[in-house]
Order: structure tokens, then sequence, then C-alpha cells
């Protein structure tokens, strides 16, 4: 735990570095420039960059923003150094008050693709080549094959536009974001996050379950008189869900990061579509908090997966 906790560290750090660089590097466009306003004067345009500390050397700025990844309270994204070229707003504020929507788009969809996915990857391994097993099949290459956005889009004009069954993208002004669940504003957006996860889900459920049900300790299982739904269920699902537990746990911790495409196809404010409007205005601080926040999700949710693989495989250990 101690080195994970290192690792973490380590990682926020390279990644901060890797994402200055690459903004330092890209033409992606003045942002005194979007602050200012049009036809400003000199002395305006050099106050503004000594606000924001662009006219310190690179290493100097850089610093400045990684002081101020310290996963500690109070001192990460701090608000001296992450605050917003665009709407001069602390990138803290922005992100809490976005993070909820991306939260329940999150949680939402996850219950989704395990409750569809995970059951037919184990109907279609313990009736392999039946009809519901190429039938499954078909829906995984059709739920892999499928973008996003074209789900989304296809989703809305379905049950939107034509049957009118549910609300249209994005969520009225003012409402809670508990409320906009209940007035189902979320459900196409679940929908369309969890169709190709469950395609995924489904797929390997099947492969790994077919594997372990070849494996010794089944077969001494079945001798031993068990039956049936026991060997399956008790002894061969649960390490079939091992590579299940990594996919789940990497696969939560990207979307709380922020799901661009389906927050952006939707018109849902979260963390993805400040991202989007940021890499646009060219706002360095709210895209290097938004890629922290990502990381720290991701690295985090490694240290956990290690954590539940030695609960649910008592053959992992580590040393």
């Amino acid at each position: 735990m101690i080195r994970r906790t290192i690792f973490l560290v380590l990682v926020l750090i390279v990644v901060s570095m890797f994402t200055f660089w690459v903004f330092v590097k890209l033409p992606a466009g003045d942002p005194i420039a979007r602050a200012v306003g049009r036809h400003p004067s000199p002395e305006l345009v050099a106050e503004v960059r000594e606000n924001f500390g662009l006219d310190k050397p690179l290493y100097v700025q850089y610093w400045r923003f990684a002081s101020g990844m310290i996963p500690w309270p109070g001192l990460f994204l701090h608000e001296d150094v992450y605050f917003s070229y665009r709407n001069q707003q602390p990138v803290k504020d922005s992100i809490l008050a976005r993070f909820p929507v991306t939260v329940a788009l999150t949680i939402g969809a996850a219950v989704l693709w395990l409750a569809i996915g995970i059951p037919i990857g184990i109907i279609s391994a313990v009736k392999r080549g039946s009809l519901i097993d190429r039938l499954a099949m078909i829906f995984a290459l059709v739920g892999v094959s499928a973008p996003i956005f074209w789900l989304g889009l296809l989703l809305l004009y379905v049950f939107h536009f034509w049957l009118g069954w549910f609300p249209t993208a994005g969520l009225p002004q003012g409402q809670s974001v508990l409320q906009s669940v209940a007035e189902g504003y979320f459900v196409l957006p679940w929908f369309s996050l969890a169709i190709t996860s469950a395609a995924f889900y489904s797929r390997m459920t099947r492969g790994n379950l077919i594997e372990t049900m070849a494996e010794d300790y089944i077969r001494t299982a079945r001798s031993k008189g068990l039956s049936e739904g026991k060997v399956i269920y008790r002894h061969g699902l649960r390490a079939a869900l091992t590579p299940i537990v990594t996919m789940f746990g990497l696969d939560v911790a990207f979307l709380l990061g922020g799901a661009v495409i389906t927050e952006s196809v939707f018109q849902l404010p979260g963390l993805g579509q400040y991202a989007l409007i940021s890499l646009y205005a060219a706002d360095f601080p709210a895209v290097m908090g938004v890629t922290l926040i990502s990381t720290f999700f991701i690295v985090v949710a490694n240290f956990v997966i290690d954590i539940v693989y030695a609960f649910l495989d008592p053959r992992v250990r580590y040393t």
C-alpha cells in the first residue's frame, strides 16, 4: 500500500509534466487574447499576463501548477493557481459543481452494463453453441462496433423525437441532479454508454467462464457431487470475474474523469463537457485540473483493484 501511494504521486507528476509540455507546444491559442477582449492596450495585456503568471519562465510556470496538485485537503487544485482563464473562477469550484452530473452518469451506466453484460455472458457460456449464444454474440458484435456518438443520436431520435418517451438533451436550469435523474434526463445517456460496455463485458464473461470451466478444480467440484449451478456460480464464476473487476474499476474511473462524447451529445454539464470547452478556449488550468482528477481516479482504481483481487482469488499474493 505504501508503494502504491508513492506510485500514485509519481504518476500524477509525470502526467502533469506531459500535459504541461503538450499544452505549451501545441498551437492552442493565446489565452490572454481571450481574456482581455478586442483591441486591448499593451499595458492591459502585460498586466493580465503578469496576473496569470505567463510572463515567468516555463519551469516557474510548471512549478506553480505542480505545487497545487498535491492530493491533500486544501492543497489539491489550489485556487491561487488553478483558476480559469476563461471565466476567472477557481477550477475546483467548477469541477465540484459539475462532478455530481458525471457521478450520476457513471453510476447509472455502470449498473446497466453490469446488469446487461454479465448475465448475457453467463448464459452464453453455459449454453455454448445454442441459439441464445449466437444471439448474444451478435449483440456483442453490434455493441462493440457502434460508436457512442452514433448510439446517442440514434437514441435521441427514436425515444425523444419519434416516440416522445424521454426528455430532450440537456438539463433544466437550476434543477438538482437527483430531480433530473427522477425525471428521466439521464436514461438515454445511460443506455448510450452502457450498450458498448455491456457488449465488451458479455464477451469477456463468456470467454473467461468457458476457460475456467475446463480447469481441474472444476472437475473436482463436480466429482464431489455438487450441483451444476453451484459449480458454475460458486467456483467457476468467481474466478472468471477477476478480469471483469479490472475492467470495471478502470472503466468507472475513466468515466468519473468525464465522458466527453456522451456529455457533449446529450449536453450534460459534467466534467467531460467542461474539459472540451476548456480545450477549445485554451484554458490550461481547467484542462490540467480535469486531467489530474481523471489520473487520480484511475490510479486509485488500480489500487483498489489490487486489494479486491486478493479477496476474489485466494491464489493471488503480492510480494
